[in-house]
């Protein structure tokens, strides 16, 4: 797979969770725990995709 195609598939992984985070948000019982879960995944996938770019 070519890092192109990589960083493409981890931006709608990324975009995938930040729709699950706003749809926990938006349940008036949200599970906090989920939530951090969620955007902690999100940060990783975020990481991953900056590293991928920054490669010559």
């Amino acid at each position: 797979m070519s890092i192109e195609a990589r960083i493409r598939e981890l931006g709608n992984r990324h975009r995938s969770l930040d729709e699950a985070i706003q749809r926990e948000m938006t349940h008036p019982s949200s599970d906090t725990l989920r939530v951090r879960e969620l955007k902690q995944r999100k940060l990783r996938l975020k990481e991953e995709i900056s590293s991928l770019e920054a490669r010559p």
